[in-house]
């Protein structure tokens, strides 16, 4: 699943007792290498954040069709 700009990302820790980490991706960047991220933390940084198998969870900002 590919995030949208104004979807959430959801990083879980690798390490236990460390809570997940929260963004909102505000641009979505594809290149030749793949998709990448600008992402709003929760902490208010932004970094480009480059997801890998497994690490991450996508919340849509649009409601699930039912």
């Amino acid at each position: 699943m590919e995030a949208k700009v104004g979807d959430h990302i959801v990083v879980e820790s690798e390490h236990v007792g460390t809570p997940e980490r929260r963004g909102e991706v505000l641009e979505v960047i594809r290149g030749t290498t793949g998709v990448r991220y600008r992402v709003r933390w929760q902490d208010g940084h932004e970094t480009i954040f480059t997801p890998s198998a497994g690490s991450v969870r996508i919340v849509s900002k649009e409601p699930a069709a039912g």
